[in-house]
């Protein structure tokens, strides 16, 4: 188990991960043999035409990239299938030209910083794009998606890239620029899919009409956000039964060549014990996006470990926090909103029986959002304020705001009565029993928890994912990107159409300061100084109780070849050269 403080943290993280996943039940292996994604549809011409089951926990609202109404759930997997943008990432964190021939690079003639502090990034697409429908995809459908991104009305235009960018300007069919009103580190990398900060292609030819008529609630629920999908990606919308799957077919023009597989269908299974049955029974040959929890993909691994019937792999791409409302009028108790409270929360929360119920005493422990194994992880973690168990710290800190315990052991304020908090998770056995723990511990302490579950439907909503009253643990991304989720322009609300990721409504000035200086340096060294300091704010504040890195299973069959595991700290996914894969 990684403990924090150790100076080990890397290399223990990495055995820790080695031991939990042993790198797979099974063999697999890499379709290729390259790192670098293949390119040309002769080099990718279909080898079976079977079809790839997948099962996904959720059924997403939508299927583009960047939708407008964000799910908060993991919907990854599906998202990855149908869509394409400038560029992608693969499994090490590195970037290649997906619909671009080439990605900015910084000083040079395409990646521009102007004296006044403003920048210029410069694409040019690869020849004869074209959407699903066969319709040419120009300079115009980014010109496009830039204009509805930056409309306010459309809820997206403080997110970033979107957020940074002054203009998008086409010299061309397949030439265009984009005008920075600042420095952002991030310019040359968009983001192709799955991602809040993305910036991908938007078919005008579509939506040109319905966003001319400015009807804004008409263009958010127009078809094409959900079940009449048009994209670029390897595989092509041909059929949506709601509540039941999706299913595509390989796209013959997919930028990066034809897929191998022929066909994908994605299948919708909540409870994931029925589709773990399901997955040894053979309904399904990948498994993704929370359809098994970790508890799952250890049966999996003992069910097809012996006869290398198939694969487990485990991903870390994902923080586990409980959040406490800041927003006042949602509060109660009001009590959370003095940072004495929610530091006696943070002492009061023993994590060692978390780890030993959900991992087995091989979990990864977190005090922050950064992953160990980062480059830049040891200066945050030395930076962050640390809350080790201690019931005294806690009962100390409780005092000093009026909290005294009664004659029932629970915590009571002449003012505000008792510390009565509600602890809420999505619907998921792990979740709940991770509930269970922490209010059995905050119980003992004196606190009186109330436990909630967000079912699977309302967990897609966005207005019930961010009104909660009191304590919601949920998990987010990993690595400095996900600061973003912390800042004051990401608190969703009515204006936004409630589709910021800072669902708390923290809110803090300095942290301010310090992301906004992060968000446009571009040193290396000074921005691993305003990393730390970022994140001994976060800490400080008690913005969050930072619980584990939430560990996923995705397992597939040992028919299919491809899949393999992501590192630390990556915005790619296992999916992310889903057109390389192997069904034999």
């Amino acid at each position: 188990m990684f403990k924090s403080g150790s100076g080990r943290a890397p290399l223990v993280y990495a055995a820790m991960m080695l031991m939990l996943l042993g790198a797979a039940c099974g063999p697999s292996a890499r379709s290729g043999g390259s790192d670098q994604p293949a390119t040309g549809a002769a080099q990718q011409a279909p080898q079976s035409d079977r079809t790839l089951t997948i099962v996904v926990r959720l059924e997403p609202a939508s299927i583009a990239a960047k939708p407008l109404r964000s799910s908060f759930v993991k919907v990854k997997t599906t998202v990855r299938l149908f869509n394409a943008g400038l560029d992608l990432i693969d499994d090490k964190n590195e970037a290649h030209p997906y619909l671009a021939e080439a990605l900015p690079q910084l000083n040079a003639d395409s990646w521009r910083v102007l004296p006044d502090g403003r920048m210029e990034t410069s694409y040019h697409l690869k020849p004869n794009l074209t959407w699903h429908d066969g319709t040419p995809l120009t300079s115009d459908d980014f010109v496009f998606a830039y204009q509805v991104y930056s409309t306010p009305d459309l809820g997206s235009a403080t997110t970033l890239p979107v957020g940074a960018m002054e203009d998008v300007v086409a010299a061309d069919d397949r030439s265009f620029t984009i005008k920075w009103k600042r420095i952002y580190p991030y310019a040359g990398v968009l983001q192709a899919t799955g991602e809040t900060s993305a910036f991908p292609p938007v078919p005008r030819h579509i939506l040109g009409a319905s966003f001319q008529a400015a009807n804004w609630d008409a263009f958010a629920n127009h078809p094409y956000w959900s079940t009449e999908f048009v994209g670029a990606g390897p595989y092509k919308l041909e059929r949506w039964d709601a509540g039941s799957l999706i299913e595509g077919s390989a796209f013959p023009a997919h930028a990066l060549g034809r897929a191998k597989i022929d066909r994908v269908q994605v299948q919708f299974q909540n409870d994931q014990n029925s589709a773990l049955a399901s997955l040894l029974a053979g309904a399904y040959q990948f498994a993704s996006d929370d359809a098994l929890g970790i508890e799952q993909g250890v049966t999996v691994k003992r069910e097809w470990g012996p006869r290398n019937a198939g694969s487990l792999i485990v991903t870390t791409d994902l923080w586990r926090a409980i959040y406490p409302q800041f927003r006042p009028e949602f509060t109660a108790p009001a009590a959370l909103l003095d940072v004495r409270v929610r530091k006696a929360l943070a002492f009061a929360n023993d994590k060692q029986p978390l780890n030993d119920v959900l991992y087995e005493g091989e979990g990864v422990m977190a005090e922050t959002i950064l992953p160990p194994g980062v480059s830049y992880f040891r200066p945050a973690e030395d930076a962050a304020v640390k809350y080790p168990y201690d019931l005294r710290r806690a009962d100390q800190l409780l005092g000093e705001v009026g909290f005294q315990k009664g004659a029932d052991g629970i915590y009571t304020s002449p003012s505000q009565g008792k510390l009565s908090v509600e602890m809420k998770v999505n619907s998921s056995a792990q979740y709940e029993k991770e509930r269970s723990i922490v209010a059995a511990g905050w119980r003992t302490a004196g606190i009186d928890v109330q436990e909630a579950t967000l079912s699977a439907a309302l967990a897609q909503d966005p207005v019930q994912r961010a009104t909660y009253p009191s304590l919601y643990a949920f998990s987010t991304g990993l690595g400095e990107r996900s600061l973003a989720n912390f800042a004051r322009s990401a608190i969703p609300n009515e204006g936004n159409r409630w589709t910021g990721t800072n669902r708390q409504g923290w809110t803090n000035s300095d942290f301010d300061r310090v992301y906004d200086l992060l968000g446009t340096t571009l040193d290396p060294s000074d921005r691993i100084k305003e990393l730390a300091e970022a994140i001994r704010i976060l800490s400080d504040d008690v913005s969050a109780i930072s619980l584990y890195y939430d560990l996923g299973a995705v397992a597939h069959v040992s028919a299919l070849k491809g899949p393999h595991g992501i590192g630390p700290d990556t915005t790619g996914l296992v999916t992310w050269d889903v057109h390389t894969w192997e069904l034999r």
